[in-house]
Formats: structure tokens, C-alpha cells, sequence
């Protein structure tokens, strides 16, 4: 028998009122996901490779020499393409990091936050964590932070798992003390805060999937630039939209060795353009929009007028 609570109901039909700064209509965050090099590979001793779309073959059992290559063109040259676009348009990011790279390229960390960049922390290896024991789960986490504190010259306080969190890692976080946010969540438009007491609250700030260049390499997904840019504005207009009365967070990820590529970079400029002539957004960090939320809204307690989550027993 297992016992499990989900809330099914959240915010309801009434969202809590953000008061992003400028009275903007969309808080907008920019992810880019640094994994390269702490992905999957037997030549490093895995059992598997890290396997992606762009790469049809599969030497099953053997090095892949030819993925690996396709995950370095991420620091080596998409990096410098995200970040032209990036300082073009005067936006900052969250660069959301598994603790290995820390030591592959600390150069790029550095220079991201002399660009006025966040980096976060996205694992130690770029893993799920639904298989971990509460040991090793702790352990990465701290190893994570150090790492990435030391490159970075800043702690992170924001974390992302890859995949699967496990069901303790939120508690494994706020007991570390380090961090003030996650985003292993997908759930809704919003962040929330969560904790105990209010001496040591801890902002959920949930991420999203559809608006991400990972479609580039899934069937059915982005074709091109164009494409990626006109998902992209589509649901950006419908937050502006709903924003005249009720303002929403966006979350864009990007990936160094995708959206870096020629043909793709174009699409998130034309988004930029797009929002920067429509108005309305207030591009910011993970960590600044979940210290804004905190300053705004301390605690959520559950809506009383609707039915709480409780057990669900099977």
C-alpha cells in the first residue's frame, strides 16, 4: 500500500497577484542547461552512452566518439553564439549546471557571471536522482554546491534535477541550507513557497518543457529557427494576454550544443525582438524571480473554500 499527497488544485481560479517589478505582465526566465561533458559514456566507465536524435547510430556496447563530439560543440562554440544574442538584447540567464563541469571549463562560469548571469545547479552528473539512496543523493547535492560555488565564485541557491527527483530530494535541499529554490516541478505558471515556519521558506520556481529546444531533437518537434521562435511568441502573447489581470512566469530552456547551432540561434533573437517590441516583460534569474516571490508572497497557505489534497491510497 502506498501513500502519496499531490495537489491537484493549486492556485485555483484565483493566482495570487506577483507584482513583477514594472508592473510587467510576464515574468520571462532564460535557462541555458550546461551539461556537456557530464553526460552518459562508456568511455568514461558507464554502462551506456547518452543517446541523442542527431546521432542516428547507436554503437551499442562501445564508445561514442562521435556523440561526444556533438555535446562539446556546446561550450566550444554555442555558448559564444547564446551569449552575443544574449548581451545584444540586454538579458540575463540562469545557467543551470551539473557540478562536473566545474572542473571540465570553469572559464565559462566566470565569464558568465561577469556578464551578470546566474548559475545554478543541475546535479552533479546529469542523472536522475529516483535511484539514489539518501546518502548519495546528499552527497552530490553537496558536491554540487561546492563545485559550482568555487568555479562560479557564488554559491547557487537554485537546483533542477535532471529527469526524476527523488521524493526526498526538496527535504535533502532545504535541509543542506544553501539553497532557496527548485524547479523540480512542471506544474503550473507560477512559483510558490513552501516550508514549515517562515524562518526558512523555500520557493518552488517550476520549469517547462514545451518551451524548450530539447524539441529540436525529438520527433514531431521544432524544425527550424522560425519554428522554435513562433511556439515560443505564441505562448508568450497568451501569458500577455492573461497578464492585464493576472501575470504569469515563462520559462524558456535552451541548451548550449542545440539552440547554439546557426540554424537555430535565429529563433531565439526573433523571440526577443518579438517581446521587446510588444512590451510587457521582465526578463530576470531564476534567483531574482524567486526572491521577489518571497518578498511577496512569504507563505501560501491552501485556498480554504475548495477541497484540500490529502492521501491517495491504492
Amino acid at each position: 500500500m502506498t501513500s502519496y499527497n499531490r495537489d491537484f488544485l493549486g492556485y485555483g481560479p484565483q493566482p495570487p497577484q506577483p507584482h513583477w517589478p514594472g508592473q510587467a505582465r510576464v515574468a520571462i526566465s532564460l535557462v541555458i542547461n550546461v551539461e556537456e561533458g557530464s553526460e552518459f559514456s562508456i568511455r568514461r566507465g558507464d554502462e551506456v552512452n547518452d543517446r541523442i536524435f542527431d546521432m542516428l547510430a547507436e554503437p551499442s556496447g562501445h564508445p561514442d566518439i562521435a556523440m561526444e563530439s556533438h555535446f562539446d560543440y556546446g561550450p566550444r562554440a554555442g555558448y559564444w553564439r547564446i551569449m552575443r544574442v544574449l548581451e545584444r538584447h540586454k538579458v540575463p540567464a540562469t545557467l543551470s549546471a551539473t557540478g562536473e563541469t566545474a572542473a571540465f571549463y570553469p572559464w565559462l562560469f566566470r565569464d558568465a557571471v561577469g556578464r551578470g548571469h546566474e548559475v545554478s545547479a543541475h546535479g552533479w552528473r546529469w542523472e536522475a536522482h529516483g535511484a539514489l539512496t539518501p546518502e548519495q543523493e546528499s552527497d552530490r547535492i553537496a558536491r554540487t554546491f561546492e563545485a559550482l560555488g568555487e568555479a562560479s565564485g557564488t554559491p547557487p541557491v537554485g537546483w533542477h534535477t535532471r529527469g526524476t527527483a527523488s521524493p526526498l530530494t526538496r527535504d535533502l535541499l532545504i535541509r543542506h541550507g544553501g539553497f532557496l529554490y527548485d524547479s523540480d516541478a512542471y506544474d503550473d505558471d507560477l512559483p510558490r513557497t513552501i516550508g514549515a515556519d517562515s524562518s526558512r521558506p523555500h520557493v518552488i520556481v517550476p520549469y517547462a518543457l514545451d518551451t524548450n529546444d530539447m524539441r529540436f531533437q525529438l520527433p514531431n518537434g521544432f524544425r527550424d529557427g522560425a519554428d522554435f521562435a513562433r511556439y515560443l511568441c505564441a505562448a508568450y502573447d497568451w501569458l500577455w494576454e492573461e497578464g492585464a489581470t493576472s501575470p504569469k512566469m515563462m520559462s524558456i530552456g535552451l541548451h548550449m550544443r542545440i539552440i547554439g547551432r546557426p540554424a537555430r540561434i535565429g529563433g531565439l533573437a526573433s523571440f526577443l525582438d518579438h517581446v521587446a517590441a510588444r512590451g510587457g516583460a521582465w526578463f530576470a534569474t531564476r534567483e531574482a524571480i524567486a526572491r521577489h516571490w518571497l518578498r511577496q508572497h512569504p507563505l501560501q497557505p491552501s485556498p480554504q473554500s475548495f477541497p484540500q489534497p490529502g492521501d491517495i491510497r491504492s
